[in-house]
């Protein structure tokens, strides 16, 4: 009769921040959570990952890493909650577009390979603001913030931008 064994976890030696009770302590803390059993190693990682990230910057130890980790997996458990909800905000957002009524496919097709290729003939720069505001629906102040550019130079590349695709499509006679 072959005997069934176990297969051995992971060696937990001492670079492993984590002994096996404080790993059951953090899984049980993320599956309450709400985090599902498939993403629950990854949950495991992360805690292990900042608690390493805190030995590398020099910061003392926890007092009570078995509490700590307690704490960083159930902030782990509501940031995938949060990331859950605007995954589906994102899809609600999507949805709605295809609900417009588009062209035809061929006309579709046609305008996006065409739209396509004037995005490509754009400066790298007036291809990034058009981007980010009309596809990612950034407002200008947030396309400047995170350029670390002025309002107007957003606003500037914008025109120029949409002007030049204006002109390629007309030129094109896909509109």
């Amino acid at each position: 009769m072959a005997v069934l064994r176990r297969r051995p976890r992971r060696a937990q030696g001492a670079d492993d921040p984590l002994d096996a009770t404080q790993e059951r302590r953090v899984r049980a803390v993320l599956a309450l959570g709400g985090v599902p059993q498939a993403d629950l190693p990854d949950g495991v990682q992360q805690v292990r990952l900042r608690l390493l990230e805190r030995a590398a910057k020099g910061d003392e130890a926890p007092r009570d890493v078995s509490a700590w980790a307690a704490v960083v997996a159930s902030n782990l458990a509501m940031d995938w909650h949060r990331a859950k909800r605007r995954q589906e905000r994102l899809g609600e957002r999507l949805a709605s577009l295809r609900q417009w009524e588009q062209p035809s496919d061929e006309e579709s097709s046609v305008l996006s390979l065409a739209v396509a290729q004037g995005l490509d003939e754009l400066p790298d720069a007036q291809r990034q603001v058009l981007v980010l505001r009309f596809y990612a629906d950034l407002p200008v102040r947030d396309i400047a913030d995170e350029l670390g550019i002025p309002e107007g130079t957003v606003k500037s590349r914008l025109h120029t931008a949409v002007r030049a695709l204006r002109t390629r499509l007309h030129e094109d006679e896909v509109v």
